[in-house]
């Protein structure tokens, strides 16, 4: 077994949990095989991927040599698409539905208002769907309205009955209005309405509690992750992205409850990226979720960095997951909050052409950047330093927000 004390790492051993996203995994595999490259041209070292050597199902192998070291990395993808697409199998007029429970989750709990404290960004980015949505019905029942009157006026022209006339009436507007709605859910892929909806609702129509087929999954994660744990690696890394960062806390403070961590084990590691947290623990039922923070808050069996950038308008930049949940006890000293600092770690050509790629940008930390800084996911991924020796030392941003915002603070016995 290795003694991670060394901060030193040849063998690593990664777990990436996506967020909300009903692409199949192999995506992530070609994002680093493309980005790694593209880093590597920047920094100057040598990365490369073969397939991967340790079971489970999808992931690759990494063979590197970054600062004058040669390291190998195992990654794979924790993957819960198939219960994604699961969620998002509904129909149109069910789709209205969940907009109707969302809003009204996030609006009479009063946890919109308080969201809207932190981070403007992401709160926008959770009401550009219902405001979309919106906008969709209203075209569609319009246009639907104005091919009904026209029908209507023409076959009244040819002196037809008022019956009839209004009957063509009704059946043009419910026949356009229909064409309609189910064009707008044909081109989502370039709207992302029905998407963002269906990532929203997920959680709020159980409250900010996980759905049991969710929290199954979430076992067998923990299962995959103890398993390499006692498996030799020098580090065992946790990278949690958007939504996946709330699935990683719950997982890993299940890990450390259950004396799972070995203590002579590798180093265990926590990089959450791009985090929405406070859109599930700001809800009333989120009692698990605020237990977990709180918990993993306090643990010297991990290091948990928690990476955002304030040009990232889908993530809660720079706020404190634990601390403005509320739930920061006494001592806390997880998560290390900074910057990625997109405006300065891009290029201002680079800057130019991703500003307004709001959906790009929310990937942006699992990419190449062109002026690094201290941040850099291949190094983290694939470099010589666990994440602890990497940031030792590192203060969090001095713009971090750590003022408590959520009105529920109840936590699971």
């Amino acid at each position: 077994m290795s003694d991670h004390r060394s901060g030193k790492v040849a063998q690593r051993r990664v777990f990436y949990i996506p967020g909300y996203d009903p692409i199949h995994p192999r995506r992530y595999r070609e994002l680093y095989r493309k980005e790694a490259a593209a880093q590597a041209a920047v920094s100057g070292f040598a990365i490369g991927l073969k397939p991967k050597r340790a079971g489970g199902p999808y992931g690759w192998h990494v063979t590197a040599e970054i600062e004058g070291a040669e390291v190998e990395a195992d990654v794979e993808v924790l993957v819960w698409s198939d219960i994604v697409r699961g969620s998002m199998s509904s129909s149109i007029p069910a789709t209205y539905l969940q907009l109707v429970r969302c809003a009204w989750t996030y609006i009479a709990s009063g946890a919109l208002r308080r969201l809207m404290w932190l981070r403007k960004g992401p709160v926008i980015a959770a009401l550009y769907p219902v405001g979309m949505l919106l906008l969709q019905l209203a075209v569609a029942l319009g246009l639907g309205a104005a091919a009904g009157a026209a029908g209507g006026h023409a076959l009244s022209l040819l002196g037809a009955p008022w019956a009839l006339g209004l009957v063509l009436r009704l059946a043009l507007w419910g026949a356009v209005a229909v064409a309609l709605l189910r064009w707008f859910k044909k081109k989502d892929g370039k709207i992302f309405a029905y998407y963002l909806m269906h990532d929203y609702a997920y959680s709020a129509n159980w409250g900010g509690a996980n759905p049991p087929e969710l929290e199954a999954r979430m076992a067998e994660f923990a299962d995959r992750i103890a398993g390499a744990l006692t498996e030799g690696s020098d580090e065992v890394l946790v990278v949690g992205h958007s939504s996946g960062a709330h699935l990683a806390v719950s997982i890993l403070a299940d890990l450390i409850r259950a004396g799972r961590v070995p203590a002579n084990g590798p180093a265990l590691s926590f990089l959450s990226l791009g985090q929405v947290v406070p859109m599930v623990s700001f809800l009333p039922k989120a009692h698990r979720l605020r237990a977990d923070l709180a918990y993993l808050s306090l643990r010297d069996e991990i290091t948990w960095v928690d990476i955002t950038a304030p040009g990232d308008g889908c993530a809660f930049a720079l706020c404190d997951p634990v601390a403005v949940s509320g739930v920061a006890p006494e001592g806390a000293k997880w998560p290390l909050v900074f910057s990625a600092s997109f405006t300065q770690t891009l290029s201002p050509a680079r800057w130019k052409e991703l500003r307004w790629r709001f959906f790009r940008l929310h990937f942006q930390y699992l990419c190449a950047f062109d002026r690094p800084k201290d941040y850099d996911y291949f190094r983290v991924t694939a470099g010589p330093l666990t994440l602890g020796a990497r940031y030792a030392g590192r203060p969090p941003s001095k713009s971090r927000i750590v003022i408590p915002a959520s009105k529920y603070t109840s936590q699971a016995a």
